[in-house]
């Protein structure tokens, strides 16, 4: 086959462009392939490494939950025994309270017997004194 350009016969040999766009193409398919390969590479490490920290998440996130239950255990425990205390405190000053009560009646009482007392001793004087009189 014969083809002008610019008033020139060129001749398109087929087999002859088929190796010159080879010569041409080829190495550059060749870097893109090791390129590619090398991106496929990377790529794998990337996808390995998310894969071990997303099991590393996982497994924080596992020890996380148990130590909120364990801290929740403890906070609970804690809680009990200090309302026990709180309950323990509170009967010992009830207690307190009720013998405090009993003390405070018993000086009432001490204060009348002690007027009523002062009250017979004085009127005994006054006794003596018009006894002593006659």
């Amino acid at each position: 086959m014969v083809k002008y350009e610019n008033g020139e016969a060129r001749l398109m040999d087929k087999e002859g462009i088929v190796p010159a766009i080879k010569k041409l193409i080829l190495p550059e398919l060749e870097v893109i392939k090791g390129n590619q390969a090398k991106m496929d590479l990377r790529l794998d490490a990337v996808e390995n490494r998310l894969s071990d920290m997303n099991a590393h998440l996982v497994d924080q996130s596992r020890r996380i939950d148990e130590m909120r239950a364990e801290l929740t255990g403890r906070i609970d425990e804690v809680r009990a025994e200090l309302t026990g205390r709180i309950d323990e405190t509170n009967n010992r000053i009830d207690q307190l309270t009720f013998q405090v009560g009993k003390v405070a009646q018993e000086m009432e009482r001490i204060k009348r017997e002690e007027a009523v007392t002062a009250d017979i001793f004085t009127r005994l004087r006054a006794l003596e004194t018009k006894t002593a009189q006659l």
